[in-house]
């Protein structure tokens, strides 16, 4: 499209046949040119003495015009515009459109004014008054011209449906004064748009999508949000004349935008834990006030409990609750409270049918609110004017529902409130469903681990214990890493830690067996070394199982490590064998830490080295610290630094052992470990002299008696004489099971600890007696069944040199 020829900028919406502009040509009544403007000469190259006393048919391509008359008609009135071909003085053919006009007659006779221009001009410039037209009259875009004074100018057909009445009455008005307690919705920008037009008229730089919100005149009772322009209107000198807005009410996409904002912001608010009631709160955090004045959550209880739902009970519980208000007045029902709602209510309805209830204009005299008087004259009260109920459904099952109410909002709940409240619930049934499935997992998790682990440590005479487990896989609460502390024959104890390849349920599982398997493999009492080489055996078979089972997957991998001791409080030396754990710590009073030289043998499941068991003397005072390799690459994964926590950790072990544990879980265990941490300490309590009486028997039948009679003697010095015949007696079927079925030498030892009696009678055979029921006949074998009715437990263990026979019986009471 060519550019107009007559001045720049606005020239190109003049008319371009009027006589200023356009080229023109005079002729008499038989077509001779008498007249050739300048404007002719560019537009055909001819100049005016070239033409002057011609034809004008001379610059003819020999087009016909309408109607087939000539393209010139000398004596024609009318003003209609023709396009003809003429030829250029160059030859090229140039369109161009003509309009013929009558002149008065003149002296010479009648005369005609052709006016001429380009064509295509022309055409532009139809185009352009075509749009002004449209723009005025036909354009959604609301367009208001405002003078250098920035007041109402002029304004087009879609500005004024905006302005009630005669739009004289706007003129000379301001924007601000049109739409009083209108706000810019950008803080780039003035929050007034007067400010905006007056830096546009001043700058001349124009502003494009500012979102503008406030309640026009047609509409007062309803905000709205516009998009709008701004550009400077200048003359052909380039001075202003004031500033065109364009608008374009944007209300419905600006609140579409709003409902994605508040999706996308939802989707990473709700459900950030598997926290059942913390996401029902978000939930609540997202609704209000964006969406309700007032929003209560209720779900069933079934779900609280972690169980699957059925509507059909109607069991609903208040969770959550939330009102623009902190009082919340509108709330009937504590949280954790039964939420009773009568039969047609909303929320009845929305339990039996799964689908949402809309009462856009809610009815204060529905039948439902005549059936519920104190949530009618709460709903009466504030004036809450609409009401939405919508279910809380995933996979099919209805979980709860969520209640929305406005009264603070004038605006009614509408179907698009609808369809953006059913999709957060959607989102949130489907985080409330996932967080109640998690409920339920970990609490199986959690059942299934105390049920392996002890619920607390055993009270022991032989030591004091604490200790912390902490798997890593948190969410399961459970990981493969065991503990325990075993009450022994003769006043000792065992100490254990282990840890089994994997966190998670399958970890637990098998640290359950491994666990069950240590309990039993320590009633017989063999020595550190051999219990780990038995539970070394275990792990294998297991293992060969699992690869069975599952030959090309990570559930046939099995492997444990474990550190097995013994203390005795009588010698007050503790012997231990370790598969694969790191060494145990003891804390002296006095001295560093010391990491005890037990060797070390191969994790369990190896099978192919033996394990070898060393002595440690405890002094008294001391803490031991039985540990699994979790605990020392915690922090950064290097064992030496964790040695070195490890040691400053276990500092002053005279403190409270409760201390002591909270110390090593603050030095060397971050938030989150990445392995399963199981650690125990200990404070041996060795037994003082004077509670331990040990005897040689000569290998003969009276050392029975002097065995009754040594053991009547020690009762009264520790003044335990109600005990003296039951431990008479079992001393002497015990002492003559020795001498009869055993071998020299035979030791007698009583042992006093702080709740128990304990008999033990040792020799040099290691053939164990056995308990069975003598027949009526026989003379013998009622001695061990004697003992056993006796005694709280009885046992036998052996050593290295033979074994020992053992009972128990239960100091009397204060």
């Amino acid at each position: 499209m060519k550019t107009p020829s007559n001045g720049p900028g606005a020239d190109g919406l003049s008319d371009p046949l009027r006589v200023i502009r356009a080229a023109t040509v005079i002729l008499d009544h038989k077509g001779v040119v008498t007249g050739w403007s300048p404007e002719a000469d560019r537009l055909l190259g001819y100049r005016a003495q070239e033409m002057l006393g011609r034809p004008v048919d001379a610059v003819s391509a020999g087009s016909t015009a309408e109607d087939g008359e000539a393209w010139l008609n000398p004596h024609c009135s009318s003003h209609r515009v023709r396009e003809v071909t003429l030829r250029h003085r160059s030859g090229r053919l140039v369109r161009v459109a003509a309009e013929c006009r009558s002149l008065p007659d003149t002296v010479a006779g009648p005369a005609t004014l052709l006016l001429l221009t380009d064509a295509e001009l022309l055409a532009e410039w139809q185009l352009q008054q075509a749009m002004l037209h449209g723009m005025a009259t036909q354009s959604p875009v609301a367009l208001t011209i405002y003078g250098t004074d920035l007041r109402v100018a002029w304004a087009n057909h879609a500005a004024r449906q905006e302005l009630p009445g005669p739009f004289a009455q706007y003129l000379g008005r301001s924007e601000d004064e049109l739409y009083p307690g209108s706000q810019v919705l950008s803080a780039q920008h003035p929050p007034s748009v007067t400010q905006v037009m007056r830096t546009v008229l001043d700058t001349g730089q124009t502003v494009v999508d500012l979102h503008y919100r406030g309640r026009p005149p047609a509409d007062p009772d309803r905000e709205h949000v516009w998009s709008l322009s701004y550009y400077r209107l200048e003359d052909e000198e380039g001075r202003p004349l004031g500033v065109c807005e364009e608008s374009v009410d944007v209300t419905d996409l600006h609140h579409a935008q709003r409902r994605l904002v508040l999706l996308n912001e939802a989707s990473s608010v709700i459900g950030s834990t598997l926290d059942l009631e913390r996401t029902v709160q978000e939930l609540a955090e997202v609704l209000v006030p964006r969406v309700a004045d007032f929003t209560a959550v209720d779900l069933m209880g079934a779900v609280l409990a972690g169980r699957e739902p059925d509507a059909r009970s109607g069991d609903l519980r208040r969770v959550v609750h939330r009102s623009v208000r902190e009082d919340l007045p509108e709330a009937v029902v504590v949280p954790g409270h039964r939420a009773d709602y009568p039969e047609g209510s909303p929320q009845w309805q929305c339990l039996s049918t799964g689908k949402p209830v809309l009462n856009a204009v809610l009815d204060p005299a529905g039948p439902w609110l005549r059936d519920d008087p104190v949530r009618s004259a709460r709903m009466h009260t504030l004036g809450i004017h609409s009401h939405m109920v919508v279910p809380l459904r995933a996979r099919g099952v209805t979980m709860g529902v969520a209640t929305l109410m406005r009264w603070r909002d004038p605006r009614a709940f509408a179907s698009d409130d609808l369809l953006l409240v059913e999709e957060l619930a959607g989102r949130a049934a489907v985080c409330i469903d996932n967080a109640r499935r998690f409920h339920r997992e970990h609490r199986s998790a959690l059942t299934l681990q105390r049920s392996l682990l002890p619920s607390k440590l055993p009270t022991h005479a032989a030591v004091e214990a604490a200790y912390r487990y902490l798997p890593a896989d948190t969410e399961a609460g459970v990981g493969g890493d065991w503990f325990d502390v075993l009450p022994l024959a003769c006043g000792r104890v065992g100490l254990v830690v282990g840890d089994v390849i994997g966190h998670g349920i399958r970890a637990a599982a098998t640290m359950g067996r491994l666990r069950t398997a240590v309990h039993t493999l320590a009633d017989l009492d063999p020595a550190p070394e051999e219990l780990l080489s038995h539970l070394d055996d275990l792990v294998s078979r297991l293992a060969a199982e699992a690869e069975e089972a599952h030959p090309s997957g990570v559930e046939g991998v099995v492997g444990a490590t474990c550190l097995y001791g013994v203390y005795d409080p009588v010698t007050r030396c503790a012997t231990f064998a370790r598969a694969g754990q790191p060494p145990p710590a003891l804390a002296h009073l006095r001295q560093p830490v010391e990491f005890l030289g037990i060797p070390a043998g191969p994790p369990l499941g190896m099978g192919w080295l033996p394990f070898e068991s060393a002595e440690v003397e405890i002094p008294e005072g001391s803490v031991l610290a039985l540990y699994t390799d979790g605990l020392l690459t915690a922090s950064d994964g290097d064992t030496d630094t964790g040695l070195e926590r490890l040691s400053f950790a276990l500092a002053h072990p005279d403190r409270p052992l409760e201390d002591i544990c909270g110390t090593v879980e603050r030095v060397l265990l971050p938030d989150r470990p990445r392995d399963d941490v199981a650690f125990l300490v200990a404070r041996p309590r060795p037994l003082p002299p004077e509670n331990v009486a040990t005897w040689d028997l000569d290998f003969e039948a009276a050392s029975v008696r002097k065995a009754r009679m040594l053991t009547e003697e020690r009762l009264a010095q520790w003044h335990l004489d109600e005990l003296a015949f039951p431990a008479e007696l079992i001393v002497s079927e015990l002492a003559t099971n020795a001498i009869r079925h055993a071998c020299a030498p035979v030791e007698l030892r009583l042992i006093r600890t702080e709740n128990r009696l304990v008999c033990a009678v040792s020799d040099h055979s290691s053939t164990a007696p056995h308990l069975r029921r003598a027949k009526a006949g026989e003379e013998g074998g009622r001695g061990l069944f004697l003992v056993a009715q006796l005694a709280l437990r009885w046992g036998t263990r052996y050593t290295q040199d033979g074994k020992i026979i053992w009972a128990e019986l239960s100091l009397p009471g204060p």
